[in-house]
């Protein structure tokens, strides 16, 4: 089978899942790449990751430039192609034949629009996804078939997806889990305010207030970097928070590998949040905010993970308690969020699921429904409140 998929820039997070594409196709994979990666990513530690099996096809003016035509190629003559953001021009010609495509999306609606920008949008989708061509929707948030049926497409077409980083597999998890430091929190990402670092500092002041013996490690940078350092001086927890400033992917693994505890304090702008995968691999005690694309997907509430209400301080902050005070807690949950990795959520297992179910659907199967979990299941519209949530995710 012949897969391309057409998307903005290649990166770390895309190769694990492109590796495995590369291999269950038997080298009959193809990455088209539409744009150079940002400036933002770089200053952040991301490197190119170009391969063998990635084509570049930046925009230009000539529609005849031979880079151009060639990639045009290669996403006509697919048997299926993905897209992810990338221009609708590439992508049209195989919708007009008829071809299989997966479109690969968070969720649309991060932030709420009101009744006409709803009406626009959904105009603008219909006209790109004609109901009667196959095209379906790969779910990289636990919200995005939910935003998709306010906007009137993909109806039982939603599967479920997401980011698969790199997976690490450790010959003696109870010995790797039993290495971890219990009293060690780890905080990862950019500083910009939808991923409430702040929350993680706050927390830890409350933790110092009440006599708790543990240190805070934030990893990354970016806009909020001098008032979070005026934060740590206001609250009076220089001494047990650090900022360990950006490096690279591997680094950041090393200290998720020793770190009990780990936040993820991001509200619904979040996608996806590849780091909630790295973390879970890495065996820590994941909290983690309700709102997050990968949250309702990954975790399964008090088995692998505890879910916060996003935004809600206190409970975060009971969350983290619960953690310190109980380690075999901690370490339970860290060692099954390890499990629901190796076992189910990775890039191996998505390649090979994806080519399966695109192997029913060219076959005349109009909605497979082949697994009852994990990725390519299929996704249905979630509430978002924490109550639904949790109850579901409880339940699972």
């Amino acid at each position: 089978m012949k897969i391309v998929f057409v998307t903005n820039f290649f990166n770390h997070h895309q190769k694990p899942l492109a590796e495995a594409l590369h291999r269950v196709t038997q080298g009959n994979y193809r990455f088209v790449e539409t744009k150079p990666i940002v400036e933002e990513r770089l200053a952040m530690g991301w490197q190119n990751q170009h391969t063998s099996y990635v084509d570049v096809c930046y925009e230009h003016p000539d529609p005849e430039h031979e880079q151009t035509k060639a990639c045009a190629a290669l996403i006509r003559d697919a048997d299926m192609v993905m897209t992810g953001s990338a221009p609708e021009h590439l992508i049209m010609p195989r919708i007009q034949e008829g071809k299989l495509l997966f479109r690969w999306s968070e969720r649309p609606l991060k932030i709420k629009i009101g009744p006409l920008r709803t009406l626009r949008a959904r105009m603008v989708l219909r006209s790109q996804n004609p109901a009667k061509k196959p095209i379906y929707m790969l779910c990289s948030s636990a919200y995005t078939a939910g935003d998709f049926a306010k906007l009137g497409v993909y109806k039982n077409r939603t599967y479920k997806w997401g980011f698969f980083p790199a997976t690490k597999h450790y010959e003696d998890t109870e010995a790797f889990m039993a290495r971890k430091d219990p009293t060690e929190i780890l905080w990862c990402g950019r500083f910009i305010d939808w991923k409430h670092p702040d929350d993680a500092i706050r927390v830890a002041a409350m933790l110092k207030k009440e006599g708790y013996h543990f240190h805070l490690n934030i990893i990354g940078r970016g806009e909020m970097q001098e008032t979070l350092a005026s934060l740590v001086k206001e609250l009076h927890v220089e001494d047990c928070v650090r900022f360990l400033g950006t490096m690279s992917a591997e680094a950041v693994r090393e200290h998720m590998e020793k770190a009990g505890i780990y936040l993820f304090t991001s509200d619904r702008r979040e996608g996806w949040g590849a780091v909630l995968n790295e973390s879970m691999n890495s065996g820590c005690g994941v909290v983690v905010s309700h709102a997050l694309g990968a949250a309702p997907f990954l975790i399964k509430n008090q088995q692998n993970g505890l879910l916060y209400e996003s935004g809600n301080l206190k409970m975060l902050f009971e969350k983290v308690k619960l953690l310190l005070d109980h380690p075999e807690l901690q370490r339970r949950l860290g060692h099954a969020a390890y499990q629901t990795i190796v076992n189910e959520w990775n890039a191996e297992i998505a390649a090979e699921r994806l080519v399966q179910l695109s192997r029913h659907i060219l076959e005349g199967e109009v909605y497979p429904d082949l697994f009852a979990s994990g990725p390519c299941s299929q996704a249905t519209p979630y509430k978002e409140s924490y109550a639904d949530i949790v109850h579901l995710t409880t339940l699972e």
